[in-house]
């Protein structure tokens, strides 16, 4: 209950909540999910379906916390509530078919994804779920036909807008190592859904750890980090699935960091030690394993980028991922390396740090809220003149890529480290 009591219902959380400003309802802010929280766990609400609903509706994005003068851990208090309520049958059944179908597709071996995918889209769950949008989100980037679709590639994204040479696929396997001796060694997270439905972000990393006097090394074994399943309540499946990460990066030796290119995830691998706390064989490993996560554009901003010696001639609007921005307080960070591009205009956008409805699956479950939040930023964005929209997160490139094809809007969504691969090839 701290959490609840050191709420002093100041407001100021009210204004940076994008379901608030979507649906202008009291129980849908930070202040009334608190007490909605407070009252669930009292005994004083039942978890029936419409108090469940104005919790699920809750994109965890924790810009709240940001606003918070009183240092309320608001995402704290929300997945210790959606642990409590996971598996509830309060829910629509076809919503909560569709998170246990995406959540098992996350965590299967990689093998299984690409299928998987095809059958996920065929089932009709996400019409059934999400409605109209949701159902447009899906073939954003599913596998058909043994074809990745991938509507925020490189190559369309960055065709006419630089000087440079085509893209150039890194180096692929266990390990890569830079052509010059490598100064630092490190691990690099592939991804579950990224990996399939977006290969060039982790590709263009690669080239650019390398580029910065990186030995690369991207160990087998490696499934889903969790992020989705403790976004969605369940702790158990997150908590095994850190387990399998841990054991894949075991193996790979003495590292410098772990590199992550999903802000999501790499929120997720920054908590481990928290979320294995109380386990006695895997505490230690997940403490000592979290200490050495680095978001990729954090690491390359700390080992200094490679010489950015190719012009990129477009218009670009930052979008910081919420778990950038408000979990891993690294606000502000792709602006900054995007400046040294040459060529480069960064259109200046409001609310640059506010949620696009992603979330995780969140726009697959409730995919109405999700788009009306994202109608706003493409309304902005198309104003500004922007040409790309950066964005250092898997969930929120689709996204944003899926809704803007939806509306016909012609913007790319790029993630910032393809853009510096492209700079500095």
């Amino acid at each position: 209950m701290l959490a609840v009591s050191e709420c002093v219902h100041c407001g100021f959380c009210l204004p940076a909540c994008p379901t608030y400003s979507a649906l202008g309802t009291e129980m849908d802010n930070p202040r009334g999910r608190l007490a909605l929280m407070a009252a669930l766990e009292e005994g004083r609400l039942e978890p029936e379906r419409s108090v469940i609903q104005h919790l699920d509706l809750c994109l965890g994005c924790r810009a709240c916390e940001t606003a918070c003068p009183s240092g309320v851990r608001y995402g704290e208090r929300l997945e210790h509530a959606r642990e409590a309520l996971h598996g509830t049958s309060s829910r629509p059944i076809a919503q909560r078919m569709l998170e246990r179908a995406v959540l098992a597709l996350a965590a299967a071996p990689p093998a299984l994804q690409r299928l998987g995918l095809g059958l996920l889209r065929r089932s009709g769950l996400a019409r059934l779920a999400g409605g109209s949008f949701g159902a447009r989100f899906l073939p954003a980037g599913i596998a058909l036909g043994g074809r990745l679709m991938c509507s925020a590639s490189a190559p369309s994204a960055f065709a006419g807008l630089t000087t440079a040479a085509t893209t150039t696929d890194a180096a692929s396997g266990p390990g890569s190592a830079a052509t010059a001796a490598p100064r630092r060694r490190v691990g690099l997270l592939a991804g579950c859904i990224g990996r399939w439905m977006q290969p060039q972000v982790d590709a263009a990393t690669v080239a650019v750890l390398l580029r910065a006097g990186c030995e690369v090394v991207q160990p087998e074994g490696q499934r889903c980090c969790g992020a989705l399943h403790r976004h969605a309540g369940d702790r158990r499946g997150a908590q095994a699935l850190a387990r399998a990460t841990i054991a894949a990066f075991e193996p790979a030796g003495p590292l410098d960091a772990v590199v992550v290119n999903a802000a999501g995830c790499g929120a997720a691998l920054k908590g481990y030690g928290e979320l294995l706390a109380d386990d006695p064989q895997w505490a230690e490993r997940a403490a000592r394993f979290a200490l050495r996560v680095r978001d990729a554009l954090e690491y390359v901003a700390a080992i200094g980028p490679p010489p950015m010696t190719r012009r990129i001639e477009a218009r670009v609007a930052c979008q910081d991922a919420c778990h950038a921005a408000h979990v891993q307080k690294l606000g502000g960070l792709q602006a900054r390396l995007l400046m040294a591009v040459p060529g480069l205009e960064l259109v200046p956008i409001d609310g640059a740090d506010r949620c696009c409805g992603s979330a995780g699956i969140y726009n697959l479950l409730h995919a109405r809220v999700a788009g009306a939040i994202l109608d706003g930023k493409l309304e902005r964005w198309q104003r500004s003149g922007a040409q790309l929209v950066s964005a250092a997160n898997t969930g929120c490139l689709l996204h944003i890529a899926a809704g803007a094809a939806a509306r016909g809007v012609d913007m790319a969504a790029v993630h910032p480290i393809e853009i510096l691969d492209a700079a500095s090839r």
